[in-house]
């Protein structure tokens, strides 16, 4: 300890006294920038026949839910997020392989032994130990029931006139919880298996150019199979305002905006 000493009596030194103020804040700063990217998170709840339905919006492409203490992630993506700070995931799906989905780093501070990894065949090129799922194919763990749906592009290419997102090579996925259908459409435009949908309470659907679709690619989509719920999600710099101007009138469709740039 650092003291002054004056007419016999001990006194805290000014550098003392400013340690003692700026100690404390510093630590504070750093607690709260360590717990920023775990609490600063949107969160919706969905009440379900299995009990609540917990979503939290990471960011881009990236969820992460919880029901009955089940939780599953969805392309976790470390840019977004220390995941070492998240819970582990008991269920993990991944849509397709680019980066800002399948990220090596996230999955293996989230990963257990026991977690139950679903993707497709280019991802596991990429990561091991997974199921395999083919669109079309169905599954259930925990309750959940997941089935890989299409995704692909039909009008956004490369250079190379490669679409950005062939058919057949990523997933989206339909889960059914606790009676209710959830739709993560992954990276896709308006394809006619997504119009063919039904029954869907909550749908994610990417809005991003020039990958995915353009808001009235979205509010074609949402007008044909007319999910009770909409998340425009992964949708970059587009300007989001335009997807709620363009369903506005569309009764039935709750058009919801969180941060998932």
């Amino acid at each position: 300890m650092l003291v002054c000493c004056t007419h016999k009596r001990m006194h805290a030194c000014p550098m003392e006294a400013d340690m003692n103020y700026v100690l404390p804040l510093f630590l504070l700063c750093a607690i709260a920038c360590s717990s920023k990217m775990v609490y600063a998170f949107e969160k919706d709840i969905i009440a379900t026949s299995s009990g609540d339905l917990e979503i939290t919006f990471i960011g881009h492409g990236s969820l992460m839910m919880k029901v009955n203490n089940i939780v599953v992630h969805v392309d976790p993506y470390g840019a977004l997020a220390d995941y070492a700070l998240l819970p582990k995931a008991d269920v993990l799906l991944i849509t397709h392989e680019h980066r800002d989905h399948l990220d090596p780093g996230a999955i293996d501070k989230i990963r257990t032994a026991d977690t139950k990894v679903y993707l497709s065949a280019a991802c596991a090129e990429k990561l091991s130990g997974g199921t395999i799922m083919k669109n079309g194919d169905t599954e259930s763990v925990s309750g959940i029931g997941i089935e890989a749906v299409p995704a692909y592009n039909l009008v956004h290419r490369r250079d190379s006139g490669e679409p950005y997102h062939p058919k057949g090579r990523g997933n989206g996925y339909v889960l059914t919880v606790g009676g209710k259908r959830l739709y993560i459409a992954g990276d896709t435009e308006n394809i006619p298996e997504m119009k063919a949908l039904k029954n869907i309470e909550i749908a994610f659907l990417p809005m991003n150019l020039p990958y995915t679709m353009t808001p009235d690619m979205v509010a074609d989509a949402a007008r044909t199979f007319k999910p009770h719920i909409l998340y425009p999600y992964h949708y970059g710099d587009t300007d989001t305002s335009l997807i709620v101007k363009l369903l506005k009138n569309d009764a039935g469709i709750d058009v919801r905006i969180r941060r998932m740039k």
